[in-house]
């Protein structure tokens, strides 16, 4: 977590942040004129509509880099999106190397004396490969002991790792305006997200044990499996990335394993061109299907995976069906 190498940051930061008003307004950066509080900048969509919550609830301000539909792991921002962030009084980073195309971008914001939170980093994070138990011994001392692309960032995808961001959003966001308000909107926060995992459990008990595996469009779903009791039988393009290229050999070997595996579906991701899953789904034959899932983004104002909450009840209630 940056913030704990930057406790003179934090503490630069706490001093000149006024405390919040009671009746302070809540509102993203488009909005016009300015606000009284601590305004928060999220990078991706599933942070942005937990922190717009949270901020929502304590008066404080927000702002969500990355727009609906944005690939988090290539996004890059624009100078007004630069300018935003420069602003801010704590920035809400997914962490663990999720956000290639703004690194340079959050590192300079730490540079100039804004505190940066890597969410991923404090969730107990595992690594690539190893999603099949739970480290609770793992340090959470900082980012030494996290290198970036051995420890998977898509902590989102469970519901239950969320519920402990937000707190964590809160606490922070607390600590640098002396106001216990933001950790009570954190903790409220993040018992809704603790209701939403057991909703999400409830949905995927649908699907039968010998029905659990999936096969999804790159290496997302290892907290998603570890929490909700899923197999990854493979994936479409190789590692943690989205931007990485599967050979003719990859695919041709993975449309064997969804035939002899009887895998009946194949999930796509709607922040993706789904042009390699198309591809894979013709090579596999009409025995396959392709469902889009919420990955990377939450979904478009009037769809159902609208904020975090909808977002997660849409992933398990397509997966359900589709598996059940």
């Amino acid at each position: 977590m940056r913030l704990q190498r930057s406790a003179t940051l934090i503490s630069m930061a706490a001093a000149s942040t006024l405390v919040l008003a009671a009746c302070s307004s809540a509102g993203d950066s488009d909005d016009s004129g300015a606000k009284d509080g601590l305004t928060l900048v999220a990078t991706t969509t599933p942070l942005g509509s937990v922190t717009e919550q949270i901020a929502t609830c304590a008066g404080g301000n927000y702002t969500t880099l990355m727009p609906v539909g944005a690939d988090p792991h290539d996004f890059s921002a624009s100078s007004a999106q630069i300018a935003a962030m420069m602003k801010a009084d704590l920035v809400i980073a997914n962490g663990l190397g999720l956000e290639g195309g703004l690194a340079s971008t959050l590192d300079q914001a730490e540079l100039d004396g804004i505190p940066v939170m890597d969410v991923a980093d404090e969730v107990n994070p595992i690594p690539f490969g190893d999603h099949d138990h739970e480290h609770d011994d793992h340090d959470h001392a900082g980012h030494e002991g996290h290198d970036h692309g051995e420890f998977d960032p898509h902590f989102w995808l469970d519901a239950g790792r969320m519920a402990q961001g937000a707190e964590l959003i809160g606490a922070q966001a607390a600590e640098l305006s002396g106001d216990k308000k933001w950790s009570e909107c954190g903790a409220e926060v993040s018992q809704q997200l603790k209701d939403l995992d057991a909703q999400v459990r409830t949905t995927l008990d649908a699907v039968p044990a010998d029905k659990r595996v999936i096969v999804t469009d790159h290496d997302a779903f290892g907290y998603f499996n570890a929490a909700y009791g899923f197999e990854s039988a493979g994936v479409v393009v190789p590692g943690g990335s989205t931007e990485a290229e599967p050979s003719s050999q990859d695919l041709a070997a993975l449309a064997q394993t969804i035939k002899d595996r009887g895998v009946p579906v194949i999930f796509s991701n709607t922040a993706v061109n789904q042009g390699l899953v198309d591809s894979l789904a013709r090579e596999v034959g009409s025995d396959v299907a392709v469902v889009p899932l919420y990955v990377g983004s939450t979904g478009p104002e009037d769809s159902p995976a609208a904020d975090y909450q909808g977002m997660m009840r849409e992933n398990a209630r397509l997966i359900a069906e589709a598996l059940s």
